[in-house]
């Protein structure tokens, strides 16, 4: 989002957002204060809950009272909670005037659910009705794309596939500092992103190379805890350092490897983020990651933890070989610059205004 909005600010829109405010931390607070200045329609953070409950009706008043007094030309909704309210809210605001594009990122969200179980048909069939309500749905991943043909059906309205996008700056290289770690974990703490199976896989590798490996976990989330616990538990208290949420690249150089063993996602930045500063990583062929190595890319496995801890003791055993494998700069900045993802967006939105 923040590399979309400063794209789209230097293109001369004025920008604002409007989000949650009971998730992130200090870290997140100092990305939205050093962004405020240039946002002409500002930064507006309110509670949000991430499933549907009771509280839903007191946040969609706030957002809807938000989104009124912008008057925005264009809504675009990420995730399932930002959709729904984009869409419905610029729906309303069609009753008072002209136009209001209404578009629409899922970034996964709904598109998890299983479609045979109750809650799956419930949201899927939510997704279906909201479709009247959409002017264009915008995908991250031909993986999204296709999960939403399957689990929701062929959109009957404008679609495109744009692909997560990084600045000039984040194709500069990172290199490892001095005492760097093995292996590096960063995101959210939560078992959709596979921590659990991260450091599983951390002491299956070190009991088959007869060393243990050293890691370094960045991030936060209400299963932290857990993961405090499974590390005391399996003996790696002394080899796992744990570290709230700080810049990417300042992450990257804290190890030699990256590792993203996450059980689902849509199109992960932090995958772009490491391969375009140069770092080699294994990732799990879920959502839209085998889109950015390809299918048959060494670097990709299941999220299981002895697949990881195999894959963990190729890539150590001769890292200068295992970096060659990982797809080369020119080749991603051409695919996943930010300037081609807020083109891409910008021809939806006009595209979107004139229907």
């Amino acid at each position: 989002m923040r590399d979309l909005t400063e794209a789209q600010v230097a293109a001369g829109h004025s920008v604002g957002i409007v989000c949650d405010s009971t998730t992130g931390g200090d870290y997140e607070e100092r990305l939205f204060g050093a962004m405020k200045d240039s946002l002409a329609l500002g930064i507006h953070r309110t509670p949000m809950q991430r499933h549907i409950g009771p509280g839903d009706i007191a946040a969609a008043w706030r957002t809807y009272k938000i989104i009124k007094e912008l008057r925005p030309d264009v809504l675009h909704g990420h995730g399932a909670k930002g959709g729904a309210y984009a869409r419905l809210f610029g729906s309303l605001l069609r009753v008072s005037r002209s136009r209001v594009a209404r578009l629409y990122s899922p970034h996964g969200g709904s598109l998890h659910y299983d479609e045979t179980t109750a809650t799956g048909k419930l949201f899927f069939a939510l997704e279906r009705f909201m479709v009247r309500f959409t002017d264009c749905l915008l995908f991250v991943s031909d993986y999204e794309r296709k999960t939403y043909r399957r689990k929701v059906g062929e959109p009957p309205i404008p679609n495109a596939l744009v692909y997560n996008g990084l600045r000039a700056v984040e194709f500069e290289p990172v290199v490892p500092a001095a005492g760097a770690a093995d292996l590096l974990y960063i995101g959210m703490m939560r078992d959709l992103k596979g921590p659990d199976i991260f450091i599983n896989a951390l002491a299956q590798a070190g009991a088959a190379l007869g060393r243990p490996l050293s890691a370094v976990m960045v991030g936060d989330g209400d299963d932290l805890p857990r993961y405090h616990a499974q590390v005391e538990r399996l003996g790696l208290k002394s080899h796992v350092r744990f570290l709230p949420p700080m810049p990417a690249r300042e992450a990257f150089a804290l190890a030699e490897l990256i590792v993203v063993p996450s059980r689902a996602e849509a199109m992960p930045y932090i995958v772009l983020e490491a391969l375009a500063a140069g770092r080699p990583m294994i990732a799990t062929a879920v959502g839209g990651i085998p889109e950015v190595f390809g299918e048959t890319s060494p670097a990709l496995i299941r999220p299981d933890a002895g697949q990881l801890a195999d894959r963990l003791g190729t890539a150590l055993a001769d890292p200068g070989a295992y970096l060659k494998l990982m797809p080369q700069g020119g080749e991603l900045k051409a695919r996943f610059g930010a300037d081609v993802m807020a083109a891409e967006i910008e021809k939806a939105y006009f595209a979107a205004l004139k229907l």
